[in-house]
């Protein structure tokens, strides 16, 4: 079997549905990727994580390096091994968490010297780093390393940002095409940049097109631009990628977000925000989130969703858990959520080979907007 094939089995508008097959196994799209930052996605056990209906799931190339560090997981056997996931896995290049958590100490062409958020150490992460890092892991889908800006600066930081983007994604694909035979098995993206404007993210996409790559990323969004600036760049952006590959928004999102991208042409996506949301006390539900710490749950004795795999578990229940800070709380609350999102990536590759995306999605969001909480 070739080491990465993406088929599309159906078209809706600008939405697909299709296959990703890897050594590891198959990747349904549209795809959610949960996301592993730290070898574990937070509250839930591998198998759970699977039964949930995911088929890949996300690591961090930058939390890894520094604990445990790249270097011990392939010690170790690597990144599937160590956390007990048997299936594909994508990797961050680490060039977003630099910009988030770091303290930068310089930028150049080489890459980027940072400090450790942990210890304060220093450490470089530049293209053939991050590729070498993903490689110790063991990683399946492997990200380029890219920089990344605010939308909010100058056209003239984004455009020298996109840039040297394009250059180190040209480094990234030269390391990754000299690992050997992780790079015979696995697969290598590209990340398009240029925030909001249309001819940088169109000189961004050429650049990555002449290289070449086996899926293609939209890169810098959903980093506090808002809904409707993030939609009108996918109105264009994902048209200039090669669309016999998989296109993946990063980051992304919200429910609502991922059917808007859908309907746009995104495949896959990846967010902290069913986990992240499960830990503090946020539900995911048909008519919007829902907050369970609200006192109106108290004494409520229906599921979160009857469907869900912990309908088991009352609102009133799960209510008590989370305002007693119970691990068991975090844990039902963060499986409801992924089970929801994997729900919502099933019915829209149905409605997709259905023809009816269209109605789906006027449909989930009269319901996602209408019963907010």
């Amino acid at each position: 079997m070739s080491r990465f094939t993406f088929t599309i089995h159906a078209t809706d508008g600008k939405a697909r549905t299709g296959t990703i097959a890897m050594q590891r196994g198959d990747i349904r799209t549209p795809a959610f990727m949960p996301v592993g930052t730290a070898a574990t996605v937070k509250a839930m056990k591998p198998q759970d994580v699977r039964a949930s209906g995911a088929d890949i799931i996300l690591g961090n190339t930058y939390h890894l390096m520094l604990r445990p560090s790249a270097e011990r997981i392939d010690r170790l056997g690597g990144l599937h091994k160590f956390m007990g996931w048997d299936r594909p896995i994508l990797t961050d290049s680490g060039g977003y968490q630099v910009m988030s958590l770091s303290e930068l100490t310089k930028r150049s062409e080489e890459g980027i010297v940072f400090k450790s958020h942990l210890d304060g150490t220093r450490h470089m992460l530049s293209p053939e780093r991050s590729m070498e890092i993903q490689r110790l892991l063991g990683s399946n889908i492997v990200m380029a390393f890219d920089e990344l800006v605010p939308t909010t600066s100058t056209r003239e930081v984004q455009a020298a940002a996109m840039e040297r983007s394009m250059r180190w994604a040209k480094r990234s694909r030269d390391a990754f095409d000299a690992g050997g035979a992780h790079a015979a098995n696995n697969a290598l993206f590209g990340i398009q940049q240029g925030a909001l404007d249309e001819g940088l993210r169109k000189a961004s996409a050429d650049a990555l097109l002449d290289i070449g790559f086996d899926g293609y990323a939209v890169g810098g969004l959903a980093v506090g631009e808002g809904q409707e600036a993030m939609f009108g760049c996918l109105d264009y952006a994902p048209g200039q990628l090669d669309a016999t590959k998989p296109r993946y928004l990063m980051g992304v999102g919200k429910p609502d977000d991922i059917v808007g991208a859908v309907e746009r042409g995104i495949d896959m996506f990846d967010c902290v925000l069913p986990t992240r949301s499960g830990r503090t006390g946020q539900a995911f539900t048909r008519n919007g989130p829902i907050n369970i710490r609200n006192a109106k749950f108290a004494e409520d004795q229906t599921p979160l969703d009857p469907d869900s795999p912990v309908a088991g578990w009352s609102k009133a229940y799960l209510h008590h858990l989370v305002r007693s800070g119970e691990i068991l709380g975090a844990m039902l609350m963060t499986e409801h959520n992924l089970w929801f999102y994997q729900r919502l990536m099933a019915d829209l590759r149905a409605a997709i080979a259905a023809g009816q995306l269209t109605a789906f999605a006027n449909d989930f969001r009269s319901a996602y907007y209408g019963g907010r909480d």
